[in-house]
């Protein structure tokens, strides 16, 4: 394992939604935190990124790096015994699970149910007092009034305006439980939050989450993007869940993607000499890093992200624990100086990689058939 260096680095952190996925990023900051070597300036996020972000944000402002891993712990618990209360997805004597993969809770006749009755009726209908569990989880784990004048982290929070489909992003003084919500409001389960008049829904439509805010209001070069969504699969989905599990995937990624091509395009203007000296000042050249369990989340399908169970919560805490432990030992060096990623390999145009995993996924797959 790498030593420790005695000098801290300073990173932006951009923190993706996805539900109970979300504890996978837990665990990338609990591990961040327990370090010690990285400086958080800037947190963008979105849906469960929002939650994290908050309650990272919240904790190291009242009591530093301890007070943030016992807030975050403090929060996913919480979800859990909202969960177990409220969760209407529960294991049943009807249950027939297909198969024996993990974390699949469309196999679960409650799952079944749930997913019908969003499609057949709206939150508008079924639930007009808009009861949301998550309300109280926040209310029990983060104190917004304090959050609000949060000044060891800034926070720029994505959301989507329901009446013109753009991106609105919040900052800690703009905080509260409105808006944290509204960042994870997926519209076929709640009523779009209503903040100052307007309308929001969940931000990993339009950003997830939007990077531009930490360009222009943070000194450092560096982000470092913690997914939840695969962005590549191996596989064409046949089933509908898993058909659409990837549809779901690729549209809350596509902002995502969408800015990377911006930082690329940017990058080239900016190798290739190619502003005047003038306008060189007014552009970035952001360092861009990436934490991604693409296997690991590929094996579970978009019902899990409903799955508040402890063993599966700290199951994706773990994993993320254990590949931010190895991205520290691997790419600590190189922040500051360059990106730990290829852009246009990872990114942008990283179809012959694919096809490529696909041959030797194919390979292990013969080789293994009886």
């Amino acid at each position: 394992m790498a030593k420790k260096s005695k000098k801290q680095k300073t990173i932006n952190l951009a923190l993706q939604g996805g539900g109970a996925h979300g504890a996978f990023t837990w665990g990338v900051l609990d591990k961040l935190l327990e370090d010690g070597r990285l400086n958080v300036e800037g947190i963008c996020a979105t849906s469960a990124g929002t939650m994290n972000a908050c309650a990272f944000a919240y904790g190291n402002h009242i009591g530093g790096a301890e007070k943030a891993r016992e807030v975050l712990h403090d929060f996913w618990y919480a979800i859990h015994k909202s969960g177990q209360r409220y969760n209407p997805i529960k294991h049943t004597p009807w249950d027939n699970p297909f198969g024996d993969e993990i974390w699949r809770m469309e196999n679960i006749y409650g799952y079944f149910m749930f997913d019908m009755f969003t499609r057949m009726f709206s939150p508008y209908q079924y639930n007009p007092f808009d009861f949301n569990p998550l309300r109280d989880v926040l209310e029990d784990t983060i104190d917004f009034s304090t959050l609000r004048k949060c000044d060891s982290t800034k926070l720029f929070i994505s959301t989507t305006h329901v009446a013109t489909g753009k991106v609105r992003v919040f900052n800690a003084p703009q905080m509260d439980i409105d808006v944290a919500l509204a960042s994870a409001c997926l519209p076929h389960i709640f009523k779009a939050v209503e903040i100052e008049g307007e309308d929001f829904w969940d931000g990993g439509y339009v950003g997830n989450p939007a990077l531009f805010p930490l360009f222009y209001e943070t000194d450092t070069r560096d982000v470092l993007i913690v997914h939840v969504n695969p962005i590549e699969r191996l596989e064409t989905p046949t089933t509908a869940p898993d058909i659409m599990n990837r549809i779901n995937e690729i549209s809350f990624n596509s902002s995502l993607i969408q800015e990377m091509r911006a930082i690329a395009f940017v990058k080239k203007l900016l190798e290739y000499d190619m502003l005047k000296d003038e306008q060189r000042d007014h552009f970035k050249n952001v360092l861009v890093h990436s934490i991604r369990a693409d296997q690991a989340m590929r094996d579970l399908s978009v019902s899990s992200k409903l799955d508040s169970s402890w063993e599966f919560l700290t199951y994706l805490r773990d994993l993320g624990r254990k590949n931010m432990e190895e991205w520290l030992d691997k790419n600590f060096n190189k922040v500051g100086k360059e990106d730990s990623v290829d852009l246009d390999q990872e990114f942008l145009y990283s179809v012959t990689k694919v096809f490529e995993d696909r041959e030797k996924w194919l390979k292990k797959r013969r080789s293994a058939a009886p």
